[in-house]
């Protein structure tokens, strides 16, 4: 039987550089740490990284996300590679593998290829030092087969997995209140803060405050603790996994 296994999100604002796009080597050094910590104290966890067509526009000569479905998927399978090379050299600095696993909703939905994900992760979180980090597979989904974000993405896995906790990782320290502009430190009733955000979103990347919260319903609504944190501060994940830290915490429908 695994012990409880947190699922981590960061989005394209926290891996990447809002100017360019370019991947942000210190943010991700900064995370790497962070996540190496979690798994040298005995934390089983995965890890759901945005970033890939982020990454990949600048090789395509582009200065946002692209919009049309062709430019994405080559962003996607340019940027996917220079991410995972990152990946597998910063935590190797740790002794800890990084392995690769790209996902379209397809896979989920189908009986027999979620069988086959669920027997691949758990095989690797049976080892201690291996770190499954996942990704939708952009350079080959379309809208009949994609997840919306990684956000949703993330979610889903953690319920296929029967995860305890998300931490979905962006730009702010949570959801703000926005009279005092403070961090809301817990919401029990999800549907009540959809009003306090707006559709919107980095040009670097898909999704929003607005698009976490749809994916923190569906986690709630299957049992999973969530939280909204900074990315750029990555060394609050301990502290939050300890039950402390920074963050708005969505705590899980009995």
């Amino acid at each position: 039987m695994l012990p409880d296994i947190t699922i981590i999100k960061a989005g394209t604002g926290v891996l990447t550089k809002t100017s360019d796009g370019t991947i942000d080597r210190a943010a991700l050094v900064h995370l790497v740490a962070a996540i190496s910590g979690l798994i040298n104290a005995g934390q089983r966890c995965m890890f759901v990284s945005s970033g890939a067509v982020g990454s990949g526009v600048s090789a395509l000569g582009l200065n946002e996300y692209p919009q049309d479905i062709v430019t994405r998927q080559a962003c996607a399978a340019i940027g996917q590679t220079r991410l995972m090379r990152s990946y597998s050299s910063l935590f190797g600095n740790f002794d800890i593998f990084s392995a690769q696993i790209l996902l379209t909703a397809g896979d989920l939905n189908t009986r027999k290829r979620a069988g086959y994900i669920t027997n691949t992760l758990t095989r690797l979180l049976d080892e201690p030092r291996i770190l499954p980090i996942i990704n939708e597979n952009d350079s080959v989904a379309i809208r009949e087969l994609n997840f919306g974000d990684n956000d949703m993405l993330c979610v889903r896995v953690a319920k296929h997995i029967g995860a305890k906790r998300v931490i979905l990782l962006t730009s702010v320290d949570g959801l703000l209140d926005p009279t005092t502009n403070k961090v809301i430190p817990e919401v029990n009733d999800i549907d009540s803060v959809f009003k306090h955000v707006h559709k919107d979103k980095g040009k670097f990347s898909m999704g929003g405050m607005a698009s976490k919260l749809d994916a923190v319903k569906f986690a709630v609504e299957a049992g999973i603790e969530t939280h909204i944190a900074n990315g750029r501060c990555p060394e609050r994940i301990a502290q939050i996994v300890a039950g402390k830290g920074i963050s708005t915490k969505f705590p899980p429908k009995t």
